[in-house]
């Protein structure tokens, strides 16, 4: 026992005399250094036979590296929580999932499930089995995510798979005081949506320019992850123009040119702000990948200069208003020479390549299948996200010059961009979306010769999935239908069905099994 003690007194004495040492240390390091702003390494006790460590230093000044408090301590005053709620029938609980892609993408960490905006969070009602009273009972899942105040009259800015399927939304402030609020519009193409609360001089956050941005500039992520409110991460700008398919894995027509940065976000961030150290709105984080549903390293945002674009859209039309080029591509990278270069005669990768022209912009202007655009208004094209990034900024009726390369020659062309419907005019948040109402999913087939005999068709695209209370459901169309016509218009894409903007009477096509169709619609 006594020994025991011993070394116990032993470990304490140890212990309080490295303290010490290490209290000396940094006392002399910050009595040295007095008031210069040159950083000192003077504090090695004499005799122990080092070097000078700071010899080999470069003087610091504050003033030239970042200061992140400023930036953290005012965005963050404007950086709200988003509450998303539904009301969900009893039978139709699965007990699993968060019914979002999104949130599913993200995952739910095991130990959070709990939280406010994964499934059964607090304020959840209703039981998971059986009724009550003899009365059919229902329940309410929440879900969760963040936004950022954009004026003082309480427009704000937050993700599209935040408010999708919401029966409520409500706002928590900072200072953890509620508001209902209304849905503006949403763009599932951005990931962005705008919301309203009735509110006066509220704190925002200006925009910045994410075109400004440098890569290794430092960022501040700030959110609600794991129902955390008001949390701030710091990181840098890892890349730009990153495009990844997740947007595109749920919208055909989805524009992705994300800023990267190692910024930490976890679930509850999407939709909260990416600043720069000036404070500024640079971006809104969307997603993360991660094998595990946590942050391992890498986080997204959608740009300041496509947010701008589309809030101010949902803002004056309540839809956003969308120019295409009017043509599907793909880029020439070391993946394209590979498959297709030998053939095509292509041998360095740099541009897009038109597969294909539709009626509108692009084939009114002289593009052709086969060239090869370059540049678009000066800007050099290399792969998808830049075009995206481009294009999505842009409006009907607006026009772009594109440079393309044709026989080995660089042509010029003057592009009029148009809506969906191939017309410049700007679409009304009444226009009616085919895709939406038919309530499908789809893919684009290429036929043989044969196949298109023996069918009696000449292409089409091919149903693969039907949702219920959709136009395609109504009809009692089946999977694997082949849609040769809409109201009586050829379809062979799917951007011919996104062009389709009035109701929909007829559907024509065939099934794999040669049986021909006519599905007549009435009201």
């Amino acid at each position: 026992m006594k020994n025991k003690f011993l070394m116990v007194i032993a470990v304490i004495v140890a212990a309080v005399i490295a303290g010490g040492a290490t209290a000396w240390i940094v006392t002399e390091v910050s009595q040295s250094s007095g008031n210069n702003n040159t950083m000192r390494h003077d504090a090695t006790p004499a005799g122990s036979g080092f070097a000078d460590a700071g010899a080999h230093f470069t003087s610091y000044t504050p003033q030239n590296y970042p200061d992140l408090t400023y930036a953290a301590e005012n965005a963050v005053k404007a950086v709200v929580g988003v509450i998303n709620t539904q009301e969900i029938p009893q039978r139709s609980y699965s007990g699993g999932g968060s019914g979002n892609p999104f949130f599913d993408f993200f995952g739910i960490p095991e130990g959070f499930e709990g939280f406010e905006g994964f499934g059964d969070g607090p304020g959840s009602q209703g039981g998971r089995g059986g009724q009550e009273g003899g009365e059919p009972r229902s329940r309410q899942r929440q879900s969760g995510g963040s936004g950022v105040i954009l004026s003082p009259d309480g427009y704000i800015v937050t993700n599209h798979h935040v408010v999708d399927g919401a029966d409520k939304l409500t706002v928590k402030m900072p200072d953890g005081k509620t508001y209902d609020a209304r849905l503006v519009g949403t763009d599932a193409d951005t990931e962005i949506a705008l919301i309203k609360i009735e509110a006066t001089d509220l704190p925002s956050i200006p925009f910045g320019n994410s075109d400004a941005l440098r890569l290794g500039e430092w960022v501040l992520a700030i959110g609600n992850p794991y129902d955390l409110h008001s949390t701030v991460t710091a990181g840098i700008v890892s890349a730009k123009g990153r495009s990844l398919g997740a947007i595109q894995s749920q919208s055909r027509t989805g524009i992705e040119s994300f800023i990267q940065t190692d910024a930490a976000v976890n679930p509850g961030n999407s939709g909260g702000a990416l600043v720069n150290t000036a404070g500024e709105l640079v971006g809104i984080n969307t997603l993360l990948i991660s094998r595990t549903g946590g942050y391992v390293g890498y986080s997204f945002a959608v740009p300041e200069t496509i947010v701008r674009k589309v809030v101010a859209d949902l803002r004056e039309y309540g839809v956003v208003q969308r120019g295409l080029i009017g043509i599907s591509y793909s880029a020439i990278n070391d993946a394209f020479i590979e498959e297709r270069g030998e053939a095509l005669g292509i041998t360095e990768p740099g541009g897009i390549y038109v597969e294909s022209v539709i009626e509108g912009g692009a084939k009114a202007a002289g593009i052709k299948e086969g060239d090869i655009i370059t540049e678009i208004d000066g800007v050099t094209i290399n792969d998808g996200a830049t075009v995206a990034g481009l294009i999505g900024l842009k409006r009907p009726g607006d026009r772009v010059n594109i440079s393309a390369k044709r026989d080995g020659k660089v042509k010029q062309f003057e592009v009029e961009l148009r809506n969906r419907a191939g017309k410049s005019e700007l679409l009304t948040a009444e226009t009616f979306d085919a895709i939406k109402e038919l309530g499908g999913e789809y893919r684009e087939i290429n036929l043989t010769t044969r196949q298109k005999r023996e069918l009696g068709i000449d292409g089409g695209i091919q149903v693969t999935a039907v949702a219920q209370g959709g136009i395609l459901a109504k009809a009692r169309v089946r999977r694997e239908f082949i849609i040769t016509h809409v109201n009586e218009k050829s379809i062979k894409s799917i951007s011919d069905l996104y062009r389709i903007t009035e109701r929909i009477t007829t559907i024509e096509g065939v099934y794999p099994d040669g049986r021909a169709m006519t599905y007549s619609l009435v009201e």
